[in-house]
């Protein structure tokens, strides 16, 4: 594993931080009342504060003198290499828990591999985020128990978004040159172990909020190589919008 190996891991991983809390950021003063509107808000904080972590931590591999900033509001669409489903759209209150429920099982699986890692910036960063992704499993499952097994409408649209969001899962199992590298550097698992991984955890989940598994879907794929969907384009619009218009400024 060489540094740029690292680099473009800590990328990946930084860039669906960063957009999955830019996402939870859109929920401020949205939330369906206002203490659920608050822990929305601080989940979103958490993200970033990985996303930052780990960008500057990729920003110091990749050795070019770019700082995390540069990362974040200099590089095109095609250069960030976030999930696909970390990009979808706040639809509704039920989308934006499935979406960020997914993810929290996906993340808690990689930082508890990454806390242990004989790299004492990677390992701190995980150990940190453990704590913070623990959390929100526990609230998410919560809202994907309340909503299911509540009332008519919580199930139908609760089951409507895993539909809707179930064939973004296949990336966070997906393989690469690089995710082979990593595993074989200790710092990921399988393919195969993650797929296993979360669908027995999703399954049992699902089960307990009275939902069901959708079958047949067809699994999307391309964000490893910054293929996205529409949505990426219009976050770094916002996102870089200041950037843009008046580059390398400072206040």
């Amino acid at each position: 594993m060489t540094n740029q190996d690292l680099h473009k891991f800590c990328l990946r991983l930084g860039d669906t931080c960063l957009i999955l809390s830019h996402r939870q950021s859109e929920l401020c003063s949205k939330g369906p009342f206002l203490e659920e509107d608050i822990a929305q808000t601080n989940l979103g904080l958490d993200l970033l504060g990985q996303a930052e972590s780990l960008l500057v931590y990729a920003a110091e591999l990749e050795g070019k003198g770019r700082s995390a900033d540069d990362l974040v509001f200099k590089r095109a669409e095609h250069d960030f290499y976030n999930f696909m489903l970390a990009e979808q759209p706040n639809t509704d209150f039920a989308f934006t828990i499935v979406r960020q429920y997914f993810m929290s099982i996906y993340l808690s699986k990689v930082y508890e591999i990454l806390s242990e890692v004989n790299d004492e910036v990677v390992s701190g960063i995980s150990a940190k985020a453990i704590k913070e992704i623990s959390y929100h499993k526990q609230h998410l499952f919560m809202w994907l128990k309340r909503l299911g097994d509540g009332s008519q409408e919580g199930h139908e649209r609760i089951q409507t978004a895993v539909n809707e969001l179930w064939m973004f899962l296949g990336e966070l199992y997906e393989e690469d040159e690089i995710d082979i590298i990593m595993q074989k550097a200790g710092f990921a698992i399988s393919g195969f172990d993650m797929k296993s991984y979360l669908m027995n955890h999703i399954k049992i989940d699902l089960d307990k909020a009275t939902l069901s598994i959708p079958e047949n879907i067809y699994m999307v794929s391309g964000s490893k190589k910054g293929v996205h969907t529409e949505y990426l384009g219009y976050i770094l619009t916002e996102m870089q919008y200041l950037q843009r218009a008046y580059p390398d400024a400072k206040w």
